[in-house]
């Protein structure tokens, strides 16, 4: 019987052992194995560190943890979007500085995207002048840093304005001085809910009509031609709205009281600085991307379009940009991208964002430096993947199909 065993034992090994090799031969196991080994690797690296970390920062008596986020803060921020004083807790100064980052960074995408494919499609014109002026302002503003842009504007700008009371104005409704720019505020009074809710249906039917328009035309070759009328009338809705419940919305304005304004909203000059800065900068490249989007689509197409009589209008909204967005895309979300991590250089002048009010005076005030950071560096990657999974959505849906 032993013998048997032993025999059995000796046979099955080589077997084994063949049979194991033809598995590690499998290229697609090799690939699982070397990448399991990889993260284990990584893995080990972070919790060695990790454990570092910590017991360097028990042997100096450091605290550690987000208790801190409860307590309170005890300074003062001149922009808040929800309420908040200086009893409030430093919880509450992150989410002050998420909302402001938030704030100047979606404004300025939006307008760093309209303003850069209108300098785009200018920088293609047949217009000597257009052309040649839209190519110097690309050139002049993508080539000077953006911080130095940023203390342009706040410094010799916006603080050359006058002082309060020799405000530049509009009317009784705009008051543009040092302090910031001061604009009217929409007050909701009772039964505000219907002027609310006709806001939010034009809001929403306006993309359900554009949906429905591109259908239309895909299915009949056609442009509907009640377009503009349908669109006005959903424009105008709240308008109209407006007008008969007037008693239900009122408006704030800023009224000079002793040596500065009451009421109404205002746009702080750093805010305002910052904006200007990241939209003219932004705005640079992205118009040559647009440039060179619309110079990827064929000649053939333009030619094809002029030569069916469409307007000039027709051929960039038909056939040029819906074609060129397919090579704008990807670079434009690197360009969102860029302009949101930007966004930080609001330090240089004293605007309230993340970096600003909690990465900056929370990490001075409680000493959790790398509990701030850690949760500052997490807030600008979520929001960054954000950006980038909306934007390959958005890139899919432009995507050429090909059958």
């Amino acid at each position: 019987m032993p013998f048997t065993e032993s025999t059995v034992l000796l046979t099955l090994i080589p077997q084994g052992v063949k049979y194991c090799l033809g598995f590690l031969a499998r290229e697609r196991v090799r690939n699982i194995l070397l990448q399991a080994v990889f993260l284990i690797v990584i893995a080990s690296g972070c919790y060695a560190l990790f454990t570092n970390v910590l017991a360097n920062l028990s042997a100096r008596g450091i605290r550690t943890g987000f208790d801190f986020l409860t307590q309170e803060s005890g300074f003062r921020i001149n922009q808040t979007l929800v309420n908040y004083s200086e009893t409030s807790s430093f919880g509450r100064v992150f989410i002050v500085g998420i909302l402001n980052t938030l704030l100047v960074s979606v404004l300025g995408i939006m307008l760093a995207t309209w303003f850069g494919f209108l300098i785009g499609i200018a920088r293609l014109s047949s217009n000597w002048l257009i052309s040649r002026l839209a190519a110097v302002y690309i050139e002049i503003f993508r080539n000077i840093p953006l911080l130095l842009q940023v203390l342009f504007w706040y410094n010799w700008v916006l603080r050359v304005l006058p002082h309060p009371r020799q405000s530049h104005h509009l009317g009784q409704w705009l008051f543009l001085n040092q302090r910031g720019l001061y604009l009217p505020k929409i007050m909701l009074l009772d039964g505000s809910w219907v002027f609310v809710v006709a806001i939010l249906t034009a809001l929403v039917s306006m993309p359900i009509f554009g949906y429905w328009l591109k259908k239309y035309r895909a299915k009949t070759g056609r442009l509907w031609r009640h377009r503009y009328l349908v669109l006005g009338a959903i424009v105008s809705l709240p308008i109209c709205v407006y007008l008969i419940t007037g008693d239900s919305v009122a408006w704030e304005l800023p009224v000079l009281k002793g040596f500065n304004f009451r009421g109404g909203v205002v746009l702080l000059p750093e805010l305002i600085a910052l904006l200007l800065a990241l939209t003219i900068y932004t705005t640079a490249f992205i118009a040559e991307i647009v440039r060179a989007g619309i110079q990827a689509v064929p000649k053939g197409q333009i030619e094809a379009a002029s030569a069916l009589g469409f307007s000039l209008n027709q051929r960039l909204t038909l056939i040029v940009i819906p074609q060129a967005l397919r090579v704008i895309i990807p670079p434009l979300t690197n360009q969102y991208l860029n302009l949101l991590k930007n966004s930080s250089l609001a330090t240089a002048i004293g605007y309230p964002d993340l970096v600003n009010v909690f990465a900056g005076t929370t990490v001075n005030i409680t000493g959790q430096a790398i509990e701030v950071i850690a949760m500052t560096m997490a807030v600008y990657l979520i929001f960054s993947l954000l950006i980038s999974l909306l934007m390959n959505i958005y890139n899919r849906l432009v995507a050429l199909v090909e059958r």
